[in-house]
């Protein structure tokens, strides 16, 4: 029997139909094994570490998205910041100035002027 990768999560599916069976197990009388992993109370405590990690796995997933949000959040303010600084100082200092080129602007003296094309085959 192959090694299973123990690097990827079981599909939901085997985890309900696993839960099944230790539900199931609950109404066999007499069972009785010499692996101890295979024990009711080891079963059962098996059990109680997964809801307690899933739990935590939940909780922690939640403070993520809450800290993305506040993050994706705190970038749209600066953003935003940054667009009304920017439109201030065109307004303050004008399109053409040093202070504009300083934040990111192309001073409007220094654009290449658009120039004619000539279309071939047509008449002069």
């Amino acid at each position: 029997m192959p090694v299973p990768d123990t690097s990827r999560r079981i599909l939901p599916n085997t985890i309900k139909q696993d839960i099944d069976s230790f539900n199931g197990l609950k109404t066999v009388v007499g069972y009785v094994t010499t692996r101890p992993e295979a024990t009711p109370e080891a079963l059962q405590k098996a059990y109680n570490e997964m809801l307690a990690s899933q739990s935590e796995e939940t909780e922690k997933q939640a403070l993520f998205k809450a800290a993305a949000d506040k993050s994706k959040q705190a970038e749209w303010n600066f953003h935003n910041a940054v667009l009304a600084m920017k439109e201030s100082v065109k307004g303050q200092f004008g399109s053409d100035s040093d202070a504009a080129q300083a934040i990111g602007f192309k001073k409007k003296s220094e654009r290449k002027r658009p120039s004619k094309k000539k279309v071939e085959g047509a008449p002069n």
